[in-house]
């Protein structure tokens, strides 16, 4: 079929050769014969030997229509991004105003996702045939992929305006503006600034951003062109303070403006117009000169002038030991206070304002000396909102909620009451449409505005004021979840910049380069176009990472671990193995799917064993395959014995009941003891094994239960039960087999003796010389260049460890009496013949404790590796051990009772 094809096409190639078909004999219909043609190819799976066809016949014959067309549609259908063929082909029926084919070619291109090209194309096919209704609809997808394209923005805007549809005229317009200005065009800038002043006048906000974008990107006089459009629209609607705000911005660009400092002038005098000292304080500031006044600075003249201001009668202000007063009048250079505990206070005018800070009339200190209780009361519990607006306000606007808790616990609500309060509180502020923020340099700062902020302030102040990376990576997620990204969004830039300045340099943190390029490759694929700057690929990225699993724990983000498996599976050479390193740290159940479509089931079933043989290293990996893989068939091909798993996941439960204890990785280590607990003896397990094990198992088991003196005695009651149902003559007390389990620590009577004797000689003898050196150390001054007094602190907090070491090691031992020592299997206090399989020989070793361990002389603690291999073992076992690569079998031959160590 396909060589029928190819024949075809060949043949179809020669005779446009020779007979030179010119483009005006094409129309539609031969293409769409080509189409069909395109069809049967890809049916018959021939597209790579159709396109080398074609790549071929282009290479003598560069304006053939028909091998133009095959190539460009077949790297269409590949997702190939290089579109010259056909951009060159539709190129060339344009020239030839073949529109009607240009159109076609353009609306096939579009059948395999959008193009700039083509809808650009598109569009002017239907400017030709004057077809507004569909010229605008593909205006309108252009706009949404061609992100520098402001033009057809604003014309799109201007088309809405038209309709009547003033919400999408808006959105366009402000693409429009955003494009221009990114650009760095300010043509038709001042257009649509004053149709958007028009229509959406209020939202301030918008228009101090953009000004702020035209200042930095175009020119500062051009944004103060705008913002006097600003300030007439806020005088016009009599929003005094924006209008204002909006003056201080224009004398920041130019403090020299006189028109400007008139009108702020004026300003003030229409807000203050009822302020007994206005005039006063205009003078006194030299805010806007007399005929024989020289001008001052007007920054510090606004300054000036805002701090006498709030001095006037009636106002409220505040002493550091009087607390909350209002003035009650201004005399000249003086002022009369009212304070609680100090009526008619008099100052001077200068005193007051150094020495008092004026509050706002709903200043929360104003309000809880004023209102009543009750009153304060109700308002705060009813109105979350208006609580959280007053409180940061009178914090200038700057206010964490510890200080919002100070202020109303326990003035206003009880602790009790706070709490279900706090938790209205907190839905406030994180809702996406609140008047709250946060304070851009610190994460726990709260802000307020009069206007709701956009999402993407919001968001953008949360990242910025995030410290630590990976919150920052979480909450740049967040913003591109919620946040409809614009090309032109300075803010979405930024945050790219922060994770591209990791890519730079391979002496930053590993986890950081690798989540910041995991990050920016997630940026590339759903915002090209932004193009973040990636200096690195996987291969150079992987290379840098000395251990994966270490990485993966550092990775404090769980879509960024999934991604980072999924680059290595994607890109790395022997994924395979590398997954089967990973899997027992990272515990992820889609690798073994992974593994198990690649064929691996045998590593992931020597994985499990290996878990299992190494369940010190791998606790919390042999818990997740017992919990949720054993009836999997890869597990059961692992051919562990009941009495295995039930042994290793107790060794588990005792290793980190005494990790607990002892405060190491406290929060990971409950969590697997509770879930190796819950499999024991909630799930009953060990219930269901008692029910029907052989004796020996039995016993073995029942010890190392017994020595875990973390368990809850009802446990152990309720297995006591269980066994004497079965064999009522079972004797529970006193076996110490397998006392590895136990967190009592088994010793010989002479070595307990010894520590005795070491843990007295230090207290009596070794502390009080300790205790001389230091006073003698101290009697020579100078502590920084003092070596007798550092060396003497030094031994001091050795001598602090050790002793608490020996008290520890004290209080954990357990005396065993040799007499009692069991020689029906290895245990403690035995002397084991063993006979090695691989040499042959015999060896003989005692199994003691650690304090009395001397593998030298063949003398092995029952908590070491090759100890516990051996506990419980009969004579005529065999057992298998493993010290690294080395593996080792062993046959018990004889079991005696040992002398004790001295």
């Amino acid at each position: 079929m396909s060589e029928v094809i190819l024949n075809r096409v060949q043949k179809m190639l020669n005779e446009e050769k020779f007979t030179r078909a010119a483009l005006s004999n094409y129309s539609t219909a031969q293409f769409k014969e080509l189409d069909d043609i395109l069809s049967e190819a890809k049916a018959a799976h021939c597209y790579t030997e159709l396109k080398k066809l074609c790549a071929e016949h282009l290479t003598h014959s560069r304006n053939s229509i028909i091998a133009e067309y095959f190539s460009g549609m077949v790297d269409l259908s590949e997702h190939i991004i290089d579109d010259a063929a056909l951009v060159n082909l539709v190129t060339m029926f344009v020239d030839n105003h073949k529109w009607n084919i240009v159109k076609y070619l353009c609306e096939r291109v579009l059948d395999f996702g959008e193009s700039k090209f083509a809808l650009r194309t598109l569009g002017e096919c239907y400017k030709n045939e004057n077809d507004e209704q569909h010229l605008f609809e593909v205006w309108k997808r252009l706009v949404k992929v061609d992100y520098e394209e402001a033009d057809i923005a604003k014309a799109l805007g201007d088309h809405a305006d038209k309709e009547g549809n003033l919400d999408e005229a808006v959105d366009y317009y402000k693409k429009a503006l955003n494009r221009s200005i990114t650009k760095g065009v300010f043509t038709n800038v001042r257009e649509i600034w004053q149709k958007l002043l028009e229509y959406r006048g209020d939202d301030i906000d918008f228009f101090l951003n953009i000004q702020a974008k035209i200042a930095k990107n175009i020119a500062t006089e051009k944004a103060e062109v705008l913002l006097w459009d600003v300030y007439n629209v806020c005088r016009k609607k009599k929003l005094l303070d924006t209008a204002i705000q909006v003056l201080k911005l224009i004398l920041g660009y130019d403090s020299g403006d006189i028109n400007a400092r008139k009108e702020i002038t004026e300003c003030y005098r229409e807000k203050y117009a009822g302020h007994s000292q206005l005039e006063e304080y205009i003078k006194i500031s030299n805010l806007y000169r007399s005929q024989n006044q020289n001008y001052r600075n007007v920054h510090e003249a606004i300054a000036d002038f805002e701090k006498h201001i709030s001095f006037d009668k009636g106002n409220f202000v505040f002493h550091r030991s009087w607390k909350v007063g209002r003035i009650s009048s201004v005399e000249g250079d003086d002022i009369i206070i009212d304070f609680a505990k100090k009526r008619a206070h008099t100052m001077s005018l200068k005193m007051a304002v150094d020495a008092l800070q004026t509050l706002s009339k709903d200043h929360i200190w104003v309000l809880k000396a004023a209102w009543k209780k009750e009153k304060l009361y109700e308002k705060v519990k009813n109105d979350v909102n208006w609580a959280l607006r007053v409180i940061i306000k009178s914090y200038d606007n700057h206010c964490s909620l510890k200080q919002v808790k100070a202020e109303l616990v326990p003035a206003v609500l009880s602790a009790g009451e706070w709490t279900n309060w706090n938790i209205k509180a907190k839905k406030a502020l994180e809702a996406e449409d609140s008047i709250f923020g946060v304070d851009s340099e610190n994460i726990d700062v709260l802000t307020v505005r009069d206007r709701p902020l956009s999402l993407e302030e919001k968001l953008y102040n949360e990242f910025k004021a995030e410290k630590k990376f990976f919150k920052r990576a979480s909450k740049f997620r967040e913003f591109t979840q919620k946040v409809e990204v614009e090309a032109e969004s300075e803010l979405f830039m930024e945050m790219i910049e922060y994770f591209e300045g990791f890519l730079k340099t391979a002496n930053e943190e590993k986890e950081y380069i690798v989540a910041s390029y995991l990050i920016l490759k997630d940026v590339a694929g759903r915002f090209p176009q932004f193009s973040p700057k990636i200096e690195f690929n996987w291969v150079t990225i992987f290379e840098l990472i000395e251990n994966p699993a270490h990485l993966y724990t550092l990775l404090k983000d769980e879509k960024l671990q999934h991604s980072f498996l999924h680059q290595i599976k994607l890109f790395t050479q022997n994924w395979q193995d590398v997954y089967i390193t990973l899997f027992p740290k990272v515990l992820f159940e889609p690798m073994l799917k992974s593994l198990e479509e690649a064929g691996e089931e045998d590593k992931i079933v020597t994985m499990i064993k290996n878990c299992f043989e190494n369940y010190k290293m791998n606790r919390e990996a042999v818990v997740w395959f017992y919990k949720n893989y054993r009836n999997n068939p890869l597990y059961k091909r692992a051919s562990l014995s009941i009495e295995k798993e039930i042994i290793t996941l107790l060794y588990i439960l005792d290793i980190t009941f005494r990790e607990i204890d002892n405060h190491r990785d406290t929060t990971e280590n409950k969590k697997i003891n509770k879930t190796a607990w819950t499999l024991l003896f909630s799930g009953g397990i060990l219930g269901e094994y008692f029910s029907s094990a052989p004796r020996e198992s039995i016993i073995r088991i029942w010890t190392l239960v017994e020595d875990i003196s973390g368990l809850d005695p009802a446990d152990k009651v309720n297995l006591r039960e269980i066994i004497r149902e079965r064999f009522s003559d079972f004797k529970f007390a006193g076996t110490t087999e397998k006392g590895s389990a136990t967190r009592k620590l088994l010793v010989t009577a002479e070595k307990y003796d010894e520590k005795q004797r070491r843990l007295k000689h230090i207290m009596e003898v070794e502390v009080p010389a300790n205790s001389k050196e230091i006073g003698f150390a101290l009697s020579l001054g100078d502590l920084r260049e003092n070596a007798e007094y550092k060396a003497a602190k030094e031994k001091q907090e050795l001598l602090n460890s050790t002793v608490a070491k020996l008290k520890s090691e004290i209080d954990r031992a357990q005396i065993f009496d040799m007499a009692q020592t069991n020689t029906t299997s290895v245990s403690f206090g035995t002397k084991v013949t063993l006979r090695d399989e691989n040499s042959g020989n015999e060896e003989i070793y005692t199994i003691l404790g650690p304090w009395e361990s001397d593998p030298d002389n063949k003398i092995i603690s029952y908590l070491s590796p090759f100890g516990e291999a051996m506990l419980g073992k009969s004579s005529g076992e065999r057992f298998e051990f493993a010290l690294g690569d080395e593996k080792s079998a062993f046959v018990v031959k004889n079991i005696d009772r040992a002398a004790a160590a001295s």
